[in-house]
């Protein structure tokens, strides 16, 4: 039975695609490993790789959203900071690399990269990385805890997700209203809320 895995990769694609912020991929992967009894590591495998696609696809369509959305000065802004972090070389792989460690949404991470026009290979392999181990202690994780289904459901709502959601949410509204330049230039925060065009 192959074709639960081409619902994996879809899924996963679709999932990280999008800038909205979405229950994670390794959520989808726990279900349909569940849903169709699959084989652990292959989905995964399959996720992982849609995942990167997805993020990949996200990276390369945010600037023309933000150039039409935010002012020039913010993109300039959000490019310097892109810049920063492919300036300091492996410190800035490592970053990449322990972001997608943690239990947070890499979507403000793929924005900032995508705004800034950072290559793709600058950030998918340490993503990969990041996210193959993260993907994999969640989704072994979740086999577990699909055993014990309702407590699998009580916690999409718990103080943890909401948490989670409260994050991603400072995540993206620091992107947007720090003005970076300032910050890593002149040690000065500033934030600045007339962005929109």
């Amino acid at each position: 039975m192959w074709w639960p895995y081409v619902l994996v990769f879809f899924g996963a694609v679709i999932v990280d695609i999008t800038p909205l912020p979405l229950p994670p991929a390794f959520a989808l992967m726990i279900f349909l490993q569940t849903a169709f009894g699959l084989a652990i590591w292959p989905v995964i495998i399959v996720g992982v790789i849609g995942s990167a696609i997805g993020r990949y696809i996200l990276a390369m369509y945010v600037p023309l959203i933000s150039e039409k959305v935010l002012k020039p000065s913010k993109n300039e802004d959000i490019r310097f900071l892109g810049e920063k972090i492919k300036t300091n070389g492996w410190k800035g792989q490592l970053f990449i690399l322990i972001y997608t460690l943690l239990p947070m949404s890499s979507t403000p991470l793929f924005i900032a990269a995508g705004i800034a026009r950072m290559r793709p290979y600058y950030i998918i392999p340490a993503f990969l990385i990041g996210k193959f181990t993260s993907d994999s202690v969640a989704v072994i994780m979740g086999q577990y805890a699909s055993k014990h289904a309702n407590n699998l459901l009580t916690g999409i709502f718990s103080w943890q997700s909401i948490i989670t959601l409260l994050v991603f949410l400072l995540l993206i509204l620091c992107l947007l209203f720090v003005n970076w330049r300032s910050l890593l230039q002149e040690n000065k925060l500033q934030l600045r809320f007339n962005i929109w065009k």
